[in-house]
């Protein structure tokens, strides 16, 4: 009950005043929005006790598409806490109350994927972001899973990809990764317990964290892949396979504690 009262209290005292500074920041063009939204994040994994382990290197010097499958909302403060990143998010998030304005001025892409027709200012966006220096992040599955499998890659969206490589001077680099939840309070996660952090289908937000936070203390690993860089020639299909296998691959290695293999990594 007080941690819960803490959670809400850091969220709705410190949410305002990371709005503020972000917009000074970006009307006066000046650099740090990244500095404050990871440590954001770092302070909220805290609060909700989300252990992060990571697994490989994330490419770093460079602005980077990640690809990666989707568990819940916990995957954006878990990846998040680790650098600076600009989601691709639905579009409803941007409709949300604080979290809405919070996306925004973090970069936040957003897709209304019920208009394909719009998909184009989502890829114009995702180009933007990587030839200003950000690393967006990109959900493929299109939506969250149950935790123990990943969901079939939407080509639509890996075409976003191979389109946006085409788009930037010099081609992209993607880097696959995946996200999951392994333990709780230190004891290892079975099939039946990763639905209770997976937020997936209709389930209401309040119940799963009230839920959630009944739990205690998770485990989330995240693992990173080799980099694949992409000039847009690649086959749409093709890079959709070779993505998806990569990240299947890794969340296998890490649901099961299976040693991982050199040739996932770098």
């Amino acid at each position: 009950m007080l941690r819960g009262f803490l959670i809400a209290a850091f969220f709705f005292t410190m949410t305002p005043l990371l709005i503020a500074v972000q917009w000074l920041l970006g009307k006066l063009h000046l650099p740090g929005w990244g500095f404050i939204a990871t440590n954001y994040y770092r302070v909220l994994c805290r609060l909700l006790r989300i252990r992060i382990r990571v697994v490989g290197e994330p490419v770093t010097g460079r602005a980077v598409l990640f690809v990666s499958n989707h568990v819940s909302w916990a995957d954006i403060l878990a990846i998040g806490s680790i650098m600076p990143v600009a989601f691709v998010a639905k579009r409803e998030v941007g409709n949300w109350p604080l979290v809405g304005v919070t996306a925004r001025l973090q970069r936040t892409v957003f897709v209304d994927r019920s208009r394909r027709h719009q998909t184009g200012d989502a890829i114009a966006d995702m180009v933007q972001r990587l030839a200003s220096g950000v690393s967006v992040m990109l959900f493929a599955e299109g939506t969250s899973s149950d935790g123990n499998r990943v969901l079939p890659f939407r080509s639509a969206l890996i075409g976003a990809v191979r389109e946006a490589g085409s788009r930037a001077e010099g081609g992209i680099l993607i880097q696959p990764m995946s996200i999951g939840y392994t333990a709780l309070n230190g004891i290892p996660m079975g099939r039946q317990h990763r639905p209770f952090i997976a937020w997936y289908g209709d389930l209401d937000f309040m119940p799963h964290i009230k839920a959630m936070l009944a739990q205690g203390a998770i485990d989330a690993t995240i693992s990173y892949g080799k980099p694949i860089a992409s000039n847009g020639d690649s086959d749409r299909k093709e890079m959709t396979r070779r993505l998806e296998d990569s990240v299947r691959q890794l969340n296998n290695i890490t649901l099961l504690g299976r040693p991982r293999p050199a040739n996932t990594g770098h």
